[in-house]
């Protein structure tokens, strides 16, 4: 560990050279351990000379960004026959298309300035990317549910898509302008003065910091007035019901509807192509993949705590299958495997998918595959373990990760190495029914998903030079909020480009699915 330095400011701060999320402003995070809370903000202060705040408002797309053509380049890297499936599911709304172009929108915000002030990016901050969870302790947490993407970066880049995902959605649920701009700047408002808060407290007591759903709607409850309460009586309603559920979303729920007992042994139950199971696949040896898959299975096990691989050799792999996931993922190869240990009824479903490359990492300014939370420092130059980048970008940003989470690398393969992260399946897992909210709902939950991005910047980035930046005005949110409005507008030509692409044949799309 002596190669790893460590240095201590107020309150027990610190900073080691391998989980440090990276700065092209030229701080590290070992600098940063040793920099006055004042020369910090200084610095936060001193980038508004080159980036004003009203220059995020800015947005004009470069001629060398073809929207299509990047669809049609992340296809090439994944199965070729869930691409069209892909893009069907893209094509019905802008937001659903929204959710999966974020490579699209991260060649556009190449060209727009940048504060320079970073932290690690969530990569993919949509508001379908928030909701809740089981922490380890069996509290039901809200927070950022997908890190796929994930990369060192500045901060307003994930500000930004965050906004805008909540300007398109508001057009999709029918909203006014009014009434998106201002679910928009609930969303921008709450994490800047999160943030804020944030610099002002000890890194400690911001790394304890989470948002537990229960106690977040039982004050919220609180809060209200008598006329609030008759007027969000429903909404409250909602929520809690939302809660029970949440409750009932675990492994055990996933497998009652994903398996089924055949012969004495539970399998898993395919449903092509969405889900299709091993030894339905033609031109594969079942038990060979298996032994092979016994063996990986040894590799992640090894990327675990000691008191969780005690935990996980409870279990036995018994079946595996493959399931089709998410928008923007659908192509990548996502499994489930059926675990099960020595008593009845004793199972584990973990789900095991495909880490590609970040999005933005041919994008970040001055930065790449040899980000330390990019790659692994035993790895050599350029062989970063995208599986890796992954886990340690979702333990930096998130208040409790799931005990399971863990890496792999298969090798060799066709395709040649797939990295992999592994997580439990369906662990209380609930998300927003984004179709179903309404201005004053979505208005709660973009304040949700602010103070939550904002406390995942604050423990990986420098909250005071961002909270100097931000500054006590709302000039940030005001361009915050054009620049989401400029870009939703793009959203929908380039979603009109993907119908058009698809009508004259340039790009597949299989529907319904």
């Amino acid at each position: 560990m002596a190669d790893t330095p460590t240095t201590t400011t107020r309150a027990g701060e610190q900073a080691t050279r391998d989980e440090r999320p990276g700065s092209s402003a030229g701080v590290a995070a070992t600098t940063l351990g040793r920099m006055s809370d004042r020369d910090r903000a200084a610095r936060g202060k001193a980038a508004r000379a080159t980036t004003p705040l009203a220059a995020h408002a800015e947005f004009r797309r470069s001629d060398e960004v073809d929207p299509i053509a990047l669809l049609l380049g992340q296809a090439e890297m994944r199965v070729p026959e869930l691409v069209p499936i892909r893009h069907g599911r893209m094509l019905v709304s802008p937001f659903t298309f929204y959710r999966g172009a974020a490579l699209v929108m991260a060649a556009d915000l190449a060209d727009t300035s940048t504060s320079g002030l970073e932290t690690q990016l969530c990569g993919d901050a949509h508001l379908s990317n928030f909701g809740g969870y089981a922490s380890p302790e069996r509290r039901l947490v809200f927070d950022i549910n997908d890190f796929d993407e994930t990369f060192p970066g500045p901060f307003e880049w994930d500000v930004k898509r965050l906004a805008a995902s909540f300007v398109v959605a508001g057009r999709d649920n029918g909203f006014t302008a009014k009434q998106s701009r201002t679910v928009t700047m609930a969303a921008v408002e709450s994490y800047r003065t999160a943030i804020r808060t944030f610099a002002t407290q000890p890194i400690l007591t911001v790394w304890y910091a989470h948002l537990e759903i229960e106690d977040a709607i039982a004050r919220f409850a609180a809060s209200l007035t008598d006329r609030e309460r008759k007027e969000r009586k429903a909404a409250v309603k909602d929520a809690r019901k939302a809660l029970a559920k949440a409750h009932t979303r675990d492994s055990l729920q996933a497998l009652d509807k994903l398996t089924t007992v055949i012969d004495g042994q539970r399998r898993i139950v395919g449903a092509p192509p969405l889900i299709t199971r091993l030894d339905d696949m033609t031109g594969l040896d079942t038990d060979d993949v298996l032994q092979r898959l016994t063996t990986l299975i040894a590799d992640y096990r090894d990327t675990l705590t000691a008191d969780r691989r005690r935990l996980f050799d409870h279990f036995e792999l018994v079946d595996v299958a493959h399931k089709v996931v998410g928008v923007g993922s659908v192509g990548t190869r996502a499994w489930v495997l059926l675990l099960q240990g020595g008593v009845e009824g004793e199972v584990l479903l973990l789900q095991a998918k495909q880490a590609q490359r970040s999005v933005l990492a041919d994008f970040v300014p001055d930065l790449g595959a040899a980000s330390p939370a990019a790659m692994d420092p035993a790895d050599p130059p350029g062989h970063a373990h995208e599986g890796r980048r992954v886990v340690i970008g979702q333990r930096l940003m998130q208040a409790s990760s799931d005990i399971f989470l863990g890496w792999l690398r298969a090798t060799p393969t066709r395709q040649g190495e797939q990295d992999y992260y592994l997580r439990q399946l369906r662990d209380w897992k609930v998300s927003a029914e984004i179709e179903q909210l309404t201005p004053s709902s979505m208005e709660t939950y973009a304040r949700l998903c602010g103070w939550t991005l904002a406390r995942a910047h604050a423990r990986a980035g420098d909250r005071v030079a961002i909270a100097a930046y931000l500054g006590k005005s709302d000039r940030f949110d005001q361009a915050i909020g054009d620049f989401a409005e400029t870009y939703a507008d793009q959203n929908e030509r380039d979603h009109a480009a993907l119908a058009t692409a698809v009508d004259s044949g340039r790009v597949q799309a299989q529907s319904g699915l």
